[in-house]
């Protein structure tokens, strides 16, 4: 499939919701942990990629590279508390800091689900 660039799917991410896309982006940030998910950034702005754990493992060493994911695109609705506590943990995850006060309510996020993901070495 053609590639759609993340900032396109994140501007009306409805219109993409559930169907397959592939992107692609430089990789920012990848799960210390198990390599369950990873950050991609293009166009200043970032999709985070998530597949159960031990479907596939993005090497953590990845980062920096450029990745091409296809996949379906979900929506993640959640309540201003679980927003809040699902964001916290991901910026620790990342080193990042992250302020509560950013969100101010429901909040729905989008993160791709890939059946395929290339990373270029």
């Amino acid at each position: 499939s053609s590639l759609t660039p993340i900032s396109q799917l994140l501007v009306d991410p409805e219109s993409y919701t559930n169907k397959t896309v592939t992107v692609k982006g430089s990789i920012q940030s990848v799960c210390g942990n198990k390599g369950c998910w990873m950050t991609l950034s293009s166009d200043e702005q970032r999709l985070r990629i998530k597949v159960k754990d031990g479907e596939m493992v993005f090497p953590f060493n990845a980062r920096g590279k450029i990745a091409y994911a296809t996949g379906k695109l979900e929506a993640l609705p959640m309540s201003k508390e679980k927003a809040i506590a699902y964001l916290s943990h991901m910026a620790e995850e990342s080193d990042e800091t992250f302020d509560p006060a950013s969100v101010t309510g429901d909040i729905t996020l989008y993160q791709l689900r890939p059946v395929g993901v290339t990373i270029k070495h």
